[in-house]
């Protein structure tokens, strides 16, 4: 069996990642843009975008408090990490779009860019270039 077969016959297959938070139509649309998706449902508890084969689901949580990472005061639970050719070209698009630059970056790595989503989560932007894929 090569890695290809290796990669496909896992337990189970990926259906979609759910997020919480404040906005779903917000985030569905901060997400589509990011990802070049494009947003399949749109009511007031939920927005869903799907982005090649993935589908992420934004639904809303009334109490939802974003991650205080570093401090572990509100955890981090996970984060999404992104390639990209220009990070700091990518950081003004998803400004205007409702994203911010984390308080915390990293001062030992000038190709790796921590933004926050509109509802707080962090992600990363990591220049093509020097990006390791594994």
């Amino acid at each position: 069996m090569d890695d290809a077969q290796a990669e496909s016959t896992g337990l189970v297959e990926w259906m979609a990642l759910t997020v919480d938070c404040p906005e779903p139509n917000l985030m569905a649309d901060f997400y589509a843009a990011l990802l070049g998706g494009r947003v399949t449902r749109r009511i007031a508890t939920e927005a869903n975008v799907t982005a090649g084969d993935r589908l992420i689901n934004f639904r809303l949580a009334p109490d939802y408090r974003p991650p205080t990472w570093p401090s572990s005061e509100v955890p981090l639970h996970s984060h999404f990490e992104y390639v990209v050719a220009d990070p700091q070209a990518a950081v003004e698009t998803l400004v205007r779009l409702g994203g911010s630059l984390a308080p915390h970056q990293d001062s030992d790595n000038p190709h790796l860019v921590v933004m926050l989503d509109p509802a707080g989560h962090p992600f990363c932007l990591i220049r093509s270039s020097v990006a390791q894929r594994h």
